[in-house]
């Protein structure tokens, strides 16, 4: 079957390759040398404004946005733009770069923040993909795409910080993608997450996803003394295990948030909001989509559930990095199957 073909002012345009030509494979991160913005700037001619980009000899297969919740992480932010920015391109993406700032001193909400992002990109362009991702997370393989499967993707397969394997089962932390489409299935990102954990868990519980090879999916953390507003989340496994009593009314749908600036730079749109928190109410943003409650048929498992393969890994790996383990009920609700998946539109 012929490649549809765009014609613009006399050249004609194919879909870009599902396999981008100019991957390399395996990267080395090196972390010690700082970067500056500077220097990523003369590194990437090609971004418009906002940290936009889309290839110029093919048309991008999907539009990306890359969602990073953010605050007070300036220097993960250049290692972030010094590497991915020349990734995202190579993978011939349509896509741009959203930081998602939370202003003010309340407890941080990643999972807020996230569906921020999501909202506000969408008032800019037509994205059909979304990618969220941790500054503080490098890719180590470019084959790693940034794009949006059939089911949603955990990228962030095996990172250093975790001895390069799952810290359990369920784990869909760090980075990840979702199709609009998707997004809206599962409401977003439940709001009630103050701090640190558990967030990415909650929205994948029970669904059925996908992850790349435990080798493409590698990835380093830039090492970080943790936020003191950004502690762990002592109820996370609590919450998680409440998901499909309030999954209908926590998210996207009950979304609120106030934005305070936003700035386009050549490398990135920085969107500052302000977010409701204790003692804090804010008005309600403007939501882009609509939530399809009907869709929950199918994404969620019926009883009997399937126990998790190794509900004692996760003590045995991230007991040193200060997290808990999941009670034995969630281990036993998750259900979570995982496999590969074939990219979506």
């Amino acid at each position: 079957m012929q490649t549809p073909a765009t014609t613009t002012l006399g050249r004609t345009f194919e879909k870009c390759p599902d396999e981008p030509p100019h991957l390399v494979g395996p990267l080395r991160v090196e972390l010690s040398t700082p970067v500056s913005l500077d220097t990523v700037r003369k590194e990437n001619p090609h971004l418009q404004v906002g940290g936009h980009y889309k290839p110029n000899d093919c048309i991008a297969l999907q539009k990306v946005a890359v969602i990073i919740p953010f605050r007070y992480r300036e220097e993960h932010l250049q290692f972030w733009l010094h590497y991915l920015h020349p990734i995202l391109q190579r993978q011939q993406l349509d896509y741009g770069v959203y930081v998602i700032q939370q202003h003010g001193e309340n407890t941080f909400n990643r999972a807020k923040l996230m569906n921020i992002g999501y909202n506000e990109a969408l008032k800019e362009y037509d994205y059909d993909c979304f990618v969220f991702s941790d500054v503080d997370l490098i890719p180590m393989d470019d084959r790693n795409t940034y794009r949006c499967f059939s089911q949603p993707r955990h990228l962030s397969v095996s990172m250093d910080k975790f001895g390069f394997r799952l810290p359990y089962n369920q784990y869909f932390g760090g980075v990840s993608s979702l199709s609009k489409e998707q997004f809206l299935k599962i409401n977003g990102f439940p709001n009630n997450y103050w701090g640190w954990g558990g967030e990415d868990d909650d929205i994948f519980r029970g669904m059925s996803i996908s992850r790349p090879d435990g080798q493409v999916g590698k990835y380093q953390m830039i090492r970080h003394e943790r936020d003191r507003l950004n502690q762990p989340n002592p109820q996370r496994f609590d919450r998680i295990q409440r998901t499909r009593q309030t999954m209908d009314t926590d998210g996207i749908n009950s979304l609120k948030y106030e934005v305070v600036k936003v700035e386009k730079n050549a490398l990135f749109t920085n969107i500052t909001v302000e977010i409701d928190g204790p003692g804090k109410k804010v008005k309600t943003g403007n939501i882009t989509g609509s939530v399809k409650h009907f869709c929950f048929q199918g994404f969620w498992p019926t009883p009997p559930y399937r126990p998790s393969p190794d509900p004692s890994g996760f003590g045995a790996v991230a007991g040193q990095y200060g997290l808990s383990a999941p009670s034995k009920d969630f281990l036993l609700g998750s259900g979570l199957e995982t496999g590969e998946a074939t990219p979506g539109p």
